[in-house]
């Protein structure tokens, strides 16, 4: 099998590609990197493990840890199953050559993956990932081979979760007596956001606090899908608001007093206005090119700098490690702020959140209006993705950059850019992106307007533009 990287490690279904020889395999590719960029001239910091509460992620995670001891590399465990962020934290804030974390976030309980985390804390830049892809060619498959040596453990909890509470109004939090309802969607997150939760006098009604490798027959996933119950329980109760993440903890969930989810998008604005308004910070705002325009707009009102970069966190943490930037994130729900690690995490957008309702002391639908209000606009987006029976999403790319529609529904085609995908500018507030799937034959397509009719519009239109490339592309192949 092809061992290949996402925008966020290698994932894989468990005992089918996921197993044993593969993760060694992925190990020994990451050990041959470790000692090429941290093992030179002597020092030999310690590689940091971590895992979520999935199926075998902390034999993975043991094993992977052995695997490392054997070829020299100083090596970490986790005491207990981690967030990703506070991996990540724990990463950067000491001397180490990185961490290892065994996760599958927000895929199907069937799925586990593995990602490596550079010291610097956020997620690997493509190049170090396609340093370690490199190193893969030279490993043979081979029979298991790891140490047996005792592997020493790290306990990052206390330290990470001071970390969340320094990045927050802490007096303010306690001061405000919240009732909120939280859904740990059986995540890593349950320990850790319980803990400060009940440090910061808040008051939770807590959902699926256990861990279950099968997520409770769901998906660790933070949509409006899989957070029914947390909504009615925030209706029901009339509390102050809905927290979730998801199954490693780098996704937020934010539900409002009346039960109504509100979209990453949404959260991104709200944070990003909470930020210059109370906190008085400034700094760019960064967002993938699947990321609302509103923050475009939000950017102007404050007079702050706009980066738009490819869909992929690392490209966000990338931007936040190399400049000034108040917030970062993207709309698949992860987001980071300045001060903090540039990696996503969902623990510190809903503390954020809360304390945003705190420093408004009103509720978080009526925030969301004024903040519309004086932006003095309002942005809708869909998202779809489109089938294409078996043919090559990369072919269908490369036509439509070829011959670009003209118009797009009854919209005109004003720019077209490629930094990612094909994104496609249609006036001054509409626009579709159009990506390929790396795994699936099939477009992704992400759309946002003013007017929700023309949002409708523009994602029924372009069926018909790729059938007419895929009939013609089929008449081709015929001739031939």
């Amino acid at each position: 099998m092809s061992i290949e990287f996402g925008t966020d490690g290698w994932r894989a279904i468990i005992a089918w590609d996921f197993t044993f020889s593969n993760v060694q395999k992925v190990t020994l590719a990451i050990a041959k990197y470790i000692k090429a960029n941290y093992y030179q001239g002597g020092q030999k910091p310690p590689v940091l493990i971590g895992y979520d509460t999935r199926f075998l992620a902390d034999e993975f995670a043991l094993f992977a840890a052995r695997v490392l001891k054997s070829e020299g590399i100083e090596v970490k465990i986790s005491i207990e199953d981690l967030p990703t962020p506070a991996v990540a934290y724990a990463a950067c804030t000491t001397e180490t050559a990185g961490a290892l974390q065994f996760t599958a976030s927000h895929n199907p309980p069937e799925y586990c993956g593995i990602k490596y985390i550079p010291s610097y804390g956020g997620p690997a830049t493509t190049s170090i990932t396609k340093e370690i892809v490199s190193y893969m060619d030279e490993i043979s498959d081979k029979e298991l081979i790891y140490s047996t040596d005792e592997i020493p453990k790290f306990d990052i909890r206390k330290q990470y979760l001071q970390a969340l509470k320094k990045m927050v109004n802490a007096d303010l939090i306690q001061k405000h007596n919240f009732n909120i309802g939280y859904d740990a969607l059986f995540s890593t997150s349950r320990i850790f956001l319980s803990e400060i939760l009940a440090d910061l006098n808040i008051k939770a009604d807590t959902l699926h606090k256990m861990r279950d490798p099968l997520f409770g027959g769901g998906m660790p996933e933070p949509k409006p899908q899989y957070l029914k119950e947390l909504m009615q329980l925030v209706k029901d109760k009339k509390l102050d608001l809905g927290i979730a993440t998801d199954g490693d903890a780098d996704r937020f969930a934010i539900i409002d007093e009346n039960g109504n989810f509100l979209t990453p998008n949404q959260v991104l604005c709200l944070l990003a206005y909470h930020l210059v308004k109370h906190r008085k910070l400034s700094g760019s705002i960064v967002r993938t090119v699947a990321t609302t325009h509103l923050l475009d707009k939000l950017a102007k009102h404050f007079n702050l700098d706009i980066i738009e970069t490819p869909v992929g966190f690392k490209y966000v943490g990338e931007a936040m490690r190399h400049g000034n930037v108040l917030i970062g994130g993207e709309e698949s729900g992860g987001l980071s702020v300045k001060g903090h690690i540039p990696e996503k995490d969902g623990l510190l957008a809903d503390l954020l959140i809360i304390e945003l309702v705190a420093c408004e002391n009103r509720p978080l639908s009526k925030i969301w209006q004024e903040l519309l209000g004086d932006l003095g606009l309002e942005l809708f987006q869909a998202r779809e993705d489109f089938k294409l029976n078996n043919m090559s999403p990369k072919t269908i790319m490369e036509k439509l950059k070829e011959n670009p529609p003209k118009t797009i529904g009854d919209l005109t085609v004003s720019k077209v850019s490629d930094k990612d995908g094909l994104k496609f500018y249609m006036g001054e507030h509409s626009w579709l992106l159009v990506r390929p799937s790396g795994t699936e034959p099939l477009l992704r397509l992400y759309a946002e307007s003013d007017d929700k009719e023309s949002l409708r519009n523009i994602i029924s239109s372009f069926s018909p533009i790729v059938t007419e490339i895929m009939n013609n592309l089929k008449i081709l192949s015929a001739k031939k």
